[in-house]
């Protein structure tokens, strides 16, 4: 017979896990972004799409990468890495630099520097155009001076061409 119970451990049940957990092996001398694991970036993500929605008139300036759609109406300049699009019934005043632009709508101002504009049957454009190539539907109207196919250094591009049914 011994002089002492001989004790058993008892049994730890696991903790529940909060969904913040704090970490005990953590050194407090590091900033907390030193233990999150790096993310991985998809690639080739394609960019995203701002729209501007019907019935809301915005006043500003839009520029970075991605393509914007305008289905309302904006004042401001909008330089984009990437397409704008204008709706049918929408309304842009300002100057607009994008790889593509497609009018539906009205644009008041210059487009320049694309590499694609598209004006179509709906679309009135109010102001001067540069671009690489440009294709005109037949009852759309524009106001301007227009200048395609031609580089920087001002030599004709190759495969710039207008398909026009309306008269510029």
């Amino acid at each position: 017979m011994a002089i002492w119970k001989e004790q058993t451990p008892a049994k730890k049940e696991p903790a529940p896990m909060s969904p913040d957990p704090i970490r005990t092996d953590a050194r407090s001398d590091l900033p907390s972004s030193a233990y999150d694991l790096p993310r991985s970036k998809p690639a080739d993500r394609e960019p995203k799409e701002s729209l501007i929605a019907a019935e809301i008139t915005i006043e500003g300036k839009i520029e970075g990468a991605g393509h914007v759609r305008i289905a309302g109406r904006f004042k401001g300049d909008v330089h984009v890495q990437g397409n704008l699009t204008i709706e049918t019934g929408a309304k842009l005043t300002g100057g607009v630099r994008a790889n593509t632009v497609i009018i539906g709508g009205e644009l008041e101002g210059n487009v320049d520097g694309a590499t694609r504009v598209e004006l179509l049957e709906s679309g009135v454009l109010n102001g001067d155009l540069k671009a690489g190539s440009l294709t005109v539907a037949a009852g759309s109207r524009m106001r301007g001076q227009v200048e395609f196919g031609w580089d920087e250094k001002g030599a004709h591009k190759s495969g710039a061409k207008v398909e026009s049914g309306a008269a510029l």
